[in-house]
């Protein structure tokens, strides 16, 4: 196949295009090189266009002949504070809003779409007495006295967290997650128009080789190695009992071309699916993990707490296995192991 890869410069987007290629798929890339994931004057790998998603003169050219399109281009992070709400609109909304349309001009009926567990916002919850139930809003009284997990909102018990599968109701917390819906849903609008095919991969905790160190749009196991680099001990927020699952680069690579080989055989309409390692962790053995393969500092757990971080939101592979047909092979030991001493991305 012929594939068009946005993104195609970036952490993930670099290893997918590593892939398909492998894989013997023709791949045009593109990349506007935000410089929150790269160095100013950065060089492009080979056989990417320094082009932007938000430009039609741009992308119609490049989609001429392209059997499918491989949407990494994005603004990630959960932002900084309310002054990141314009980018993330104007970047993960107006460019895949743009790229839709130019896909529809180009008769481009396939696409696999790297979407976030964020928009999930808070993960399941049950209660022992109430089962499964949306939890209430931390307190902050709870939180400074070092209660973290969330309460029922009948019986204000604590609650335990469930696995989340993609049934989960859609509840975006940040900026970030609202646009990752907002790209799902403008996906779905070009799949009615145009009967387009969509696969929409939830990412997990994506970690590896070049994640862009030292950011705050960067993601914890970044942030946590950057620390340990500088021969500090990682922070870790709250009491380190925050669940996650940490899912290899490698993995969301392969996802990505098992999606791009299968899409054509999915309904009409958007098929979304966890990618995930189904080995969830809590952050504080995260942590801990990389601190003992990197030979540093270990984790200080802190206390510290901002209201609005989610708890635990944990995933399950599921559907992935049945729908693509894709289980992860890194498990987290392994790919932390290796993380701790892999090159990280500089972007400063």
């Amino acid at each position: 196949m012929r594939i068009l890869l946005t993104g195609a410069a970036g952490f993930i987007g670099g290893r997918i295009a590593g892939l398909l290629g492998e894989a013997g798929h023709d791949v045009v890339g593109l990349d506007v090189m935000l410089d929150k994931a790269h160095l100013p004057g950065a060089t492009l790998p080979a056989g990417v266009r320094r082009a932007d998603v938000r430009d039609p003169a741009a992308l119609d050219p490049l989609l001429a002949g392209v059997d499918a399109v491989c949407h990494q281009a994005a603004m990630v992070g959960n932002g900084v504070d309310a002054q990141d709400l314009a980018g993330y609109a104007a970047h993960n909304d107006l460019g895949t809003a743009v790229l839709l349309a130019a896909m529809a001009r180009a008769g481009v009926g396939r696409l696999v779409l790297a979407s976030s567990m964020v928009v999930y916002g808070e993960g399941r919850y049950v209660c022992r007495e109430h089962g499964e139930v949306p939890p209430l809003t931390r307190r902050a009284a709870d939180l400074d006295a070092g209660v973290f997990d969330p309460r029922c909102p009948h019986c204000e018990a604590l609650l335990s967290w469930a696995l989340v599968d993609e049934t989960a109701p859609i509840r975006p917390r940040s900026s970030y997650a609202v646009s990752k819906v907002a790209q799902e849903q403008y996906a779905a609008a070009w799949a009615t128009l145009e009967a387009g095919r969509c696969v929409a991969l939830r990412y997990h905790n994506v970690y590896g080789p070049d994640m862009p160190a030292d950011t705050p749009y960067s993601g914890v196991a970044a942030v946590f190695r950057s620390a340990l680099e500088r021969g500090a001990a990682p922070q870790v927020f709250e009491d380190g009992g925050q669940m996650r699952d940490f899912v290899h680069v490698d993995d969301v690579a392969r996802a990505n071309v098992v999606a791009l080989e299968r899409v054509g055989e999915h309904d009409v309409g958007v098929a979304a699916y966890n990618v995930c390692s189904g080995q969830p962790r809590s952050i504080a053995q995260m942590a801990g993990a990389l601190a003992d393969a990197f030979g540093g500092e270990q984790p200080i757990l802190t206390g510290r707490h901002r209201a609005a971080d989610v708890r635990h939101v944990v995933a399950s592979p599921a559907a992935a296995v049945d729908g693509l047909g894709f289980t992860a092979a890194v498990p987290p030991e392994q790919g932390l192991r290796t993380f701790a001493h892999a090159p990280l991305r500089p972007t400063r």
